[in-house]
């Protein structure tokens, strides 16, 4: 790893009331067919003819016990945790997954409340540059960019193997005129960590803070290798940090670290709309673990499912294969971190009837996440469990307010902010 270092100025719901009069007259109502859950989160609302549901009618998304045949799993993420409170270390969390994750909703709600009690050492991996139109990062920091960069990314019909970082995404441009800038906004830093990519016909591109240029940093080498460059010891405050390519070649970046040099807790979010488990194999295997044992996560999550319990052509042997291997490759890696499964939401499909019907798929992905998180010693989150089992998607959206969009595949924002409250509890569960 070329590693250059700048000094310049991340079962039902239990407590659901009884009210199957209003659900089935609310079932009998038009309803959209499901879309695939390619990460779309407009904020449609379900179209119901009886009166709201208020909030005291229900209770959303229910406490679920983390499924840890060892009940050692998170031992190592809990240690971490206790030097940060005692002001020693940083403790870290990288959460990959696909739309859910890609929200950055309840993720920050867990990054909000772990931070509040444990310490705030940054924001995060983000990215330098628009990957895609509505990236938008939340926790009051912004990305802005013009639009000469192309967002790099697996897709699904691919199985090219394509160096694209520790996020498994990336932004290139060879132009002079492309420009990217994070603002930190109400977030303080001090310091910034870039990875990109070194690469025989690599470029070079301007770094500047705070308006000043700090390096001219080439990505220009023999071999193909993962590229970091640090901007440390400048004051904990407010800060631009803005990337310019010169237009001498390709250049391409892999995200920012945007952190404090105190202890305390990161949480990265890395979702991808649209994204499998198995994504993951498509990303360079050398770059990726370089970045990732670089990073030293004291917890890897996964948060994948929802898009394989859709994909009915592809056996689910097959799907359990690619998971180990995801997985393995993680714990081989990065073995002295904890990791955790989140397993698929509610995905609910047609029928021949034109009914909504549960997907038998979403069951038997949940099932070999259980049995991978088992034997790799990983916890598994039940998100189906979380939010009320089958054709709960269906219900959620008939509420007022929703709590499940229309398309059936994703919460609300109030719903994912509810999640990272009840995944917030979960992780801190033995803990004191």
């Amino acid at each position: 790893m070329t590693n250059l270092t700048g000094r310049g100025p991340v079962n039902m719901v239990k407590g659901m009331r009884r009210f199957a009069p209003l659900l089935l007259a609310w079932l009998a109502a038009p309803l959209a067919a499901a879309q695939p859950a390619d990460g779309t989160h407009a904020a449609l609302r379900a179209e119901g003819t009886e009166p709201p549901l208020t909030e005291e009618d229900l209770a959303f998304g229910e406490p679920v016990e983390l499924y840890d045949p060892s009940e050692r799993a998170l031992e190592s993420f809990h240690a971490a945790l206790r030097r940060a409170e005692a002001g020693e270390d940083q403790a870290r969390i990288l959460v990959y997954g696909a739309s859910h994750v890609a929200a950055d909703l309840f993720t920050d709600e867990v990054r909000q409340r772990l931070q509040a009690r444990f310490g705030d050492a940054g924001r995060g991996y983000v990215m330098p540059a628009l990957p895609w139109r509505n990236y938008r990062p939340q926790g009051g920091l912004s990305v802005l960019s013009s639009n000469r960069w192309e967002g790099l990314r697996v897709r699904a019909n691919s199985r090219d193997v394509d160096p694209l970082g520790v996020a498994g995404m990336a932004v290139e441009a060879d132009s002079r005129s492309a420009w990217g800038r994070i603002d930190t906004g109400e977030q303080t830093a001090n310091r910034f960590v870039l990875h990109f990519l070194m690469r025989p016909e690599g470029g070079s591109f301007d770094l500047r803070l705070d308006g000043r240029r700090v390096a001219r940093i080439a990505t220009r080498s023999d071999t193909i290798e993962a590229g970091v460059y640090r901007v440390e010891s400048i004051p904990d405050a407010h800060h631009t940090l803005e990337v310019r390519p010169q237009g001498d070649g390709p250049v391409r970046l892999f995200g920012v670290s945007v952190e404090r040099e105190q202890a305390g807790v990161i949480v990265d979010t890395m979702g991808l709309n649209g994204a499998r488990a198995v994504s993951h194999l498509q990303w360079q295997d050398e770059i990726h673990r370089a970045y990732l044992r670089q990073l030293r996560p004291s917890l890897v999550v996964l948060a994948y499912g929802t898009n394989e319990s859709g994909d009915d052509d592809h056996p689910v042997s097959t799907y359990e294969e690619e998971l180990r291997s995801v997985v393995g490759r993680i714990r081989g890696t990065v073995p002295e971190a904890s990791c955790l499964l989140i397993g698929p939401s509610d995905r609910p499909m047609r029928g021949e009837d034109g009914e909504m019907i549960d997907r038998p798929r979403t069951h038997q992905v949940v099932e070999i996440q259980r049995r991978v998180s088992r034997d790799f010693g990983c916890a598994f989150f039940d998100l189906l469990e979380f939010s009320g089992g089958a054709l709960s998607m269906v219900r959620w959206a008939g509420t007022e307010p929703p709590y499940a969009q229309r398309d059936l595949i994703h919460f609300t924002g109030r719903a994912y902010r509810r999640l990272g409250e009840v995944l917030h509890q979960t992780l801190m569960e033995g803990f004191d």
